[in-house]
């Protein structure tokens, strides 16, 4: 198999706070409908999230979500969405050739939460301690649930890179199909953290959580006033083929990987670092033949910190500046930072742009900080543009982990 094999996405399934799926996703995009909402959470009463409403029940029975998680039907959910959307026979490749790769945050902090805390309401007895506990917490469960669901025999597994894990799923479903691994690749990030206390905590005690009258508003990247992270929960779930068999089966393309890259800070625990992330879309700009004028569309990272929005500008007017023709938009003012799935929803935001041209604005920017200023940060307004032919997806993450896709319009052709 050709390690240049070129790979395309031919189906996309998601849940985002605003949206169950592409379409309406894309309509709460180019309309400034938030998703953010109030929640209760343990110890903490009150704090703004984002929660998605998609039909748990559409692809699994009561008994199934009971014993499962939360992340594990969100990813199945994601998963038969994206099979349908792609119109794709599993049977047909045989379900030994299909892979399943999610990019998670964390996993398994939820239920080890919920069974601590009930177990102290019976004495800490550990007979009241679930015995599905083990395998709901193993770090490959989402994963590994979409596989038993849909009866897929291939390879699964989690790859877990913090918020820079949406980006690094699609990159390992496209590495596996150049290897010839896999001839389709369940690909992409998924989250459940809106439901450990614990992930709320965190950011509190650092200083980094969000808080607004307004849930609506309280995820404002790149606004003077920010004050934190809105924690989301979400999925998306790409289909990704081989550019020869998607034709030999005359499926829709929605577009084309063209570069990525993924790096290491190697420099603090939180704190991200400018240098590393330029370098990554450098890296990234290089593996896909382009230079930075050759991109349509650049998709921030940016959590709604003051530092981190800060870092990212700093690195993207090191690279971006000097373009006319890239615009520059946030998805997480919409639906808050859904962390493994943040990179794979919001790219998936931006690919519709190919057909309609737009690019779907930021909201929640009143004030915006003078660190944070970008040439053709697009606010408010969907920008329309003569043509979208490419997206730059930046997702990076604690421990100092960037990734980096591009993806391009797909137009019509087996030579590159």
């Amino acid at each position: 198999m050709a390690l240049d094999s070129r790979i395309v996405i031919t189906g996309i399934g998601l849940t985002a706070p605003n949206g169950d799926s592409l379409s309406e996703f894309r309509n709460s995009l180019l309309n400034g409908i938030s998703g953010v909402e109030t929640i209760e959470t343990r110890y903490m009463n009150t704090v703004p999230a984002g929660v998605c409403h998609f039909d748990q029940y559409k692809y699994q029975n009561k008994k199934q979500v009971r014993r499962g998680t939360r992340a594990g039907s969100i990813s199945i959910y994601c998963a038969n969405e994206a099979i349908t959307d792609a119109g794709l026979d599993l049977d047909v490749p045989g379900r030994d050739r299909v892979g399943v790769f999610l990019g998670i945050t964390e996993h398994g902090t939820v239920e080890t939460e919920n069974e601590v805390y009930n177990l102290g309401q019976y004495g800490n007895d550990v007979k009241f301690w679930t015995h599905h506990h083990n395998p709901r917490t193993v770090a490959n469960n989402p994963a590994g649930e979409v596989t038993l669901n849909m009866k897929i025999s291939g390879p699964h597994l989690c790859i877990g890179a913090a918020c820079a894990a949406g980006n690094l799923g699609l990159i390992y479903g496209a590495q596996m199909l150049r290897l010839g691994e896999i001839d389709v690749a369940l690909a992409g990030g998924v989250s459940e953290s809106i439901h450990s206390f614990g992930i709320f905590a965190s950011f509190k005690s650092q200083g980094a959580l969000a808080v607004n009258e307004d849930p609506a508003k309280a995820s404002r990247p790149f606004d003077k006033d920010r004050n934190g992270i809105v924690v989301a929960e979400g999925g998306c779930v790409y289909i990704l083929e081989r550019l020869e068999d998607a034709l030999a089966r005359d499926a829709k393309i929605y577009g084309e990987i063209a570069g990525y890259a993924y790096n290491s800070d190697a420099s603090d625990f939180v704190l991200p670092n400018p240098t590393r992330q330029a370098q990554c879309i450098r890296l990234a700009l290089k593996r896909a033949g382009m230079a930075p004028s050759d991109i349509d569309i650049v998709n921030t990272h940016g959590t709604g910190t003051k530092q981190g929005d800060e870092f990212e500008c700093q690195a993207i007017n090191e690279i971006f500046n000097g373009s006319e023709t890239s615009y520059i938009n946030n998805t997480k003012s919409y639906i808050g930072h859904a962390m493994g799935a943040a990179g794979a929803l919001e790219l998936a935001g931006n690919i519709p742009s190919f057909t309609d041209s737009y690019v779907h604005p930021t909201i929640n920017i009143d004030n915006i900080d003078p660190e944070c200023e970008l040439k053709n940060l697009v606010i408010g307004t969907p920008k329309k543009l003569d043509h979208v032919d490419t997206i730059l997806n930046n997702s990076f993450g604690m421990l100092g982990i960037n990734s980096v896709i591009i993806v391009k319009r797909y137009k019509g052709s087996l030579e590159t």
